[in-house]
């Protein structure tokens, strides 16, 4: 019998096109192979190319900025889904890049609050989409059962949700209890739901990169937390009402203090 892809979950679609051409595992040398397919162009005109760890003390973002190049350790799971959400996001990973760059200015400031809320979307950051704003206001109001079993329909129909953070990827190869993104919802029109997969990846990556890149979400408290098993389908477990009654996974949480839809 045919092995279970780890990818069949639907939260992997946005690097389904890039999963397709790869072996099945993190495959550093033919990730390489497709950025010279593939090439990005950083903000200041470097093209991304993934190479192995320097260990010259040259930070991370700082090496991205000066020579394109993308520190990707051999056979980690973790750098692998990182370098495929440049492929999926190339906007938004230049975006964030770049404001790691410039809120590192003057050289030994403190890595301050903005840095944070720019790593915590990156490794764990997911953005739901709805056509239905008082769908976004029930997630941003922790009124878990209200959405999810009340409005299950409503939530298959007219939310999506889509994951950014590579570590987030990474943990959905085994998803546990308790496994949580830091979203940015976006409402979108009914028409957006038609788009084919592409185009809508597109748009929401220009859209992305705007809004990180101006500094739109400044703290790590910007992001509205979303346990991830609380997806319809993620877990056959929420077919029953009863499984959103769990208050340590489904807390009532705070009334989130993001910035306002643009």
């Amino acid at each position: 019998m045919r092995a279970p892809s780890p990818y069949a979950s639907p939260l992997f679609d946005p690097l389904r096109r890039w999963l397709e051409q790869l072996p099945a595992g993190p495959d550093t040398g033919a990730v390489a192979e497709l950025a010279r397919r593939f090439p990005i162009t950083t903000e200041n005109g470097r093209t991304v190319r993934f190479v192995p760890p320097q260990a010259d003390g040259l930070a991370y973002e700082c090496r991205i900025w000066e020579s394109g190049e993308v520190e990707t350790r051999p056979d980690n799971w973790h750098d692998f889904f990182n370098a495929l959400v440049w492929f999926a996001f190339p906007r938004t990973k230049i975006a964030v890049s770049a404001r790691h760059v410039r809120a590192m200015t003057p050289a030994g400031a403190p890595r301050g609050a903005a840095r944070d809320a720019l790593t915590h979307f990156d490794e764990c950051g997911i953005v739901v989409l709805s056509s239905r704003p008082q769908l976004l206001d029930l997630l941003r109001n922790f009124a878990w059962k209200t959405l999810f079993v009340e409005q299950r329909a409503a939530v298959q129909q007219c939310m999506r949700f889509v994951v950014f953070g590579h570590a987030t990827y990474e943990q959905l190869l085994k998803p546990y209890r308790g496994l949580t993104a830091k979203a940015i919802l976006y409402e979108v029109g009914e028409d957006w739901f038609g788009e084919p997969a592409a185009a809508q990846c597109a748009a929401l990556d220009s859209r992305l990169a705007a809004d990180l890149g101006s500094g739109r979400y400044a703290r790590p408290g910007d992001f509205q937390p979303l346990p991830l098993l609380a997806i319809p389908g993620l877990t056959p477990a929420n077919d029953d009402p009863a499984y959103y009654d769990d208050t340590w996974q489904f807390r009532p949480g705070r009334r989130s203090a993001a910035p306002p839809p643009a």
